[in-house]
């Protein structure tokens, strides 16, 4: 079988340990190194030594990503694989180690790594990932009140469309503060929750405990916090999107896409569209949701114009 890298190296990668094989014309060596950043150092300072310059490691968790970050400083070309790939390759043998068969894939062409980003977008990845979670996190802290709420018989959510806007945001404090009088309550009404005093009245009588006054005021308290701390990665996102601004001008305009959802798609796509084989593989990449039941690409399909 032809070679296609003289120099090579496959690494078998643990939480801590990592089993590296060299194969070079000289022949093949193995060790054993731990995932230390000085044990990663002296790793590469012996792949260097010995002139790799392609080394393959699999997918296995974020195990890869301390290996992966010093190996993109050198001049040597990080492969990661995905495993199944690996697996799915003919001729693996039970007492050969996963190190030395990577190697011996890579050394002939067999291994296709998998598209890892640049440095500043996996950064801005992260950011966009982190906001989502915490997003997501104040959507959940929100629906903690809202049983609260149901559990001390207030029906706060069946009048108002949204229990922490304004009004509802002043109701759950007075709460907080031990008011529990409906009428005073639903005098804070405001907008077109004016309309509904009555209703208000009627929703707001309830029975609500000490110990659910004191979750209500911590729940509150975490929406607070969580809301600041979206807002201070919203800052850093816009700034760090900027080299997107066009692209993202255009996904923008996407109908169904808000302009959160509009960021996370360069952040997990880049703007190179060259990488994805179909518009499959680029809303696989994006995590897009088909904007038509039945229709699993059809977003990728104005995404890719986009980026273009």
């Amino acid at each position: 079988m032809q070679v296609i890298y003289e120099r090579c190296c496959g690494l078998d990668v643990h939480k801590k340990s990592v089993t590296a094989c060299i194969i070079t014309p000289e022949g093949k060596e193995t060790r054993t190194f731990g995932t230390m950043t000085r044990e990663l150092l002296e790793m590469i300072s012996w792949l260097e030594a010995k002139g790799v310059t392609h080394v393959a490691m699999e997918s296995t968790g974020v195990y890869w990503k301390p290996i992966y970050n010093l190996l993109e400083e050198t001049g040597i070309q990080p492969l990661v694989v995905n495993a199944r790939d690996i697996k799915n390759v003919p001729g693996r043998k039970t007492d050969v180690k996963d190190a030395e068969w990577n190697a011996d894939l890579l050394r002939h062409g067999l291994l296709r790594g998998s598209f890892i980003p640049s440095r500043a977008q996996r950064e801005l990845r992260e950011l966009v990932r982190y906001r989502r979670s915490l997003v997501e996190e104040q959507s959940r802290e929100a629906n903690r009140i809202q049983k609260l709420l149901e559990g001390a018989n207030i029906k706060l959510g069946d009048v108002a469309t949204d229990v922490l806007g304004k009004t509802g945001r002043e109701i759950l404090e007075c709460l907080v503060k031990g008011e529990t009088d409906p009428e005073k309550l639903a005098g804070l009404a405001r907008g077109r929750l004016k309309k509904k005093r009555d209703q208000l009245v009627e929703a707001l009588v309830g029975i609500i405990g000490p110990h659910q006054r004191m979750m209500l005021e911590i729940q509150l308290r975490h929406i607070d916090f969580l809301d600041r701390e979206i807002a201070r990665l919203d800052k850093e996102i816009e700034e760090r999107m900027r080299p997107f601004a066009e692209a993202l001008e255009r996904v923008d305009e996407i109908h169904g896409l808000g302009r959160r959802s509009s960021e996370e798609i360069p952040a997990e796509t880049g703007t190179d569209m060259s990488r994805f084989p179909s518009d499959a593989h680029l809303a696989s990449w994006a995590g897009s949701r088909p904007p038509v039941p039945g229709n699993r690409s059809g977003r990728a399909r104005v995404l890719a114009p986009a980026f273009a």
